[in-house]
């Protein structure tokens, strides 16, 4: 029709797109002038640093993995928390349960309470567990004199004692001197899974992680159960496969049936 605009022919050219303008790179916020900042280290931090690297450089370290069903342990603290808060003045937590089973399972296997001395080995006739808190200065490993001799309340209350001591920053020398093993809890902070560095001249440490829900098989059925994984670090020259999985089985069975930790089998 007249006034129309003429039909483009079969062969034309399609019309050029406009040009794309060039990414852009976004500019930070902070302006130009952020920087690195240098700190020293504390003096805390500066050994813990010494000793991480010397474990590392002079251990042959594994580490085996389990997990353990905490149903009953759980279920004996919901049921006795309120009492054990009455006669005792504190908190009944799990690491008394956790370090009453390692007492058990270093008697079954002696030689996680060892360690070596130039071409011999050391085998402790008493147990001494370490157990790492954390501060606001850093972690500190006070340690449980004697913990085989300790009932699980005195446990408890030993591990109230450091944890106060050192939350004042009062704690000695001497009371992180002198463990043969070492319990390490980073489930307190969330971690599922981890593999903890050893503490020389001990040859092991056990992790504590996370209670998370999960399912697993009881009795040929399916069933929602809150489980741990434990991780035993260990030193392979003196500890070997075997002995890290009958250690662990071991602790698995103290928390699985927590009457075994009271009558001491």
């Amino acid at each position: 029709s007249a006034g129309a605009p003429p039909a483009a022919s079969a062969g034309a050219a399609p019309a050029a797109k406009k040009p794309e303008a060039p990414p852009t790179l976004p500019k930070a916020r902070g302006g130009e002038n952020r920087g690195d900042r240098r700190q020293a280290m504390t003096t805390i931090r500066k050994k813990i640093s010494e000793r991480l690297v010397m474990s590392q450089q002079t251990t042959a370290t594994l580490t085996t993995f389990n997990e353990v069903d905490m149903t009953a342990v759980m279920a004996l603290r919901e049921k006795y928390k309120d009492a054990f808060k009455t006669r005792y003045g504190l908190s009944l937590g799990f690491m008394g349960f956790f370090v009453k089973a390692c007492v058990e399972a270093l008697k079954a296997v002696p030689e996680v309470n060892a360690f070596i001395d130039k071409t011999d080995l050391i085998y402790h006739d008493y147990v001494n567990v370490g157990v790492a808190v954390g501060t606001e200065k850093g972690l500190i490993v006070p340690v449980v004199k004697n913990a085989d001799q300790l009932s699980i309340a005195e446990i408890e209350q030993s591990i109230r004692y450091y944890a106060l001591k050192g939350r004042d920053g009062k704690i000695a020398v001497d009371d992180l001197s002198g463990g043969t093993f070492t319990i390490s809890n980073g489930g307190v902070y969330g971690s599922l899974m981890s593999t903890p560095i050893l503490n020389p001249p001990q040859s092991g440490i056990l992790g504590m992680h996370k209670i998370q829900d999960r399912p697993v098989v009881i009795d040929g059925k399916m069933e929602i159960r809150p489980m741990m994984y434990l991780a035993l670090s260990y030193d392979h020259r003196v500890i070997d496969g075997k002995g890290a999985v009958t250690f662990l089985v071991k602790v698995k069975e103290g928390i699985e049936d927590p009457a075994r930790l009271l009558i001491e089998i």
